[in-house]
């Protein structure tokens, strides 16, 4: 009767949905993957890469704070906005980072504690800025609770806004130590590389 279509429709909307966060699941895979090799490709170095992603579980620390707080559950929207997430969140890293490199390669910086804080410091107010813009445009869609037409924006906002915050924060403590720790052969490594590639650039002297 009409108890039996009603349970159809339910289990039908519940099998797409898992159907569809499965198939978010695979594709936040793959995004990772893709994210992994242009990094690659951009610093040529694997410890750099990770620093960077790093950065990800700083962001979903924020974003399911932000989850448990609104009392959102686990959906579609929310893992959408986890993936939108994880591009977001690794932009900061990826400025400090590449500033620390252009220090050492280009200003003549020596790899160190007093190159890390001058290149946290120059990058502290664009990092700054930028997440504030962001986190400023999502805050109406993030309080937006149940309105009308938003059901689907607002846990995307929110997921968002939260992780935003979080990898904003942590990223700044974060990044510099890891970089200071970590990074160091990295840079040495690159650089002799640099060293190497102008050095078969460079003509032999003739007589």
């Amino acid at each position: 009767g009409g108890a039996q279509v009603i349970t159809d429709a339910i289990g039908g909307q519940f099998e797409r949905q898992e159907s569809a966060m499965r198939t978010i699941a695979g594709l936040s895979l793959v995004a990772v993957a893709g994210m992994y090799a242009v990094l690659w490709a951009h610093f040529r170095a694997h410890a750099l890469v990770l620093q960077v992603l790093l950065n990800l579980p700083l962001a979903l620390v924020g974003a399911v704070a932000a989850l448990w707080i609104s009392g959102q559950p686990l959906s579609v929207a929310t893992l959408v906005g986890f993936v939108t997430l994880c591009g977001i969140a690794s932009r900061n890293s990826i400025l400090m980072i590449s500033h620390y490199l252009h220090l050492v390669r280009h200003e003549g910086e020596a790899f160190g504690p007093e190159m890390v804080v001058r290149g946290s410091l120059e990058r502290l107010v664009p990092v700054l800025m930028t997440a504030l813009a962001a986190g400023i445009a999502l805050v109406p869609l993030a309080w937006a609770g149940g309105a009308p037409g938003k059901e689907i924006l607002t846990p995307v906002a929110q997921v968002i806004l939260g992780g935003l915050i979080s990898s904003t924060l942590l990223d700044m403590i974060v990044t510099p130590t890891v970089f200071l720790r970590f990074g160091g052969p990295a840079v040495r490594a690159m650089s002799g590389r640099e060293a190497r590639e102008d050095g078969a650039d460079t003509p032999p002297d003739t007589l």
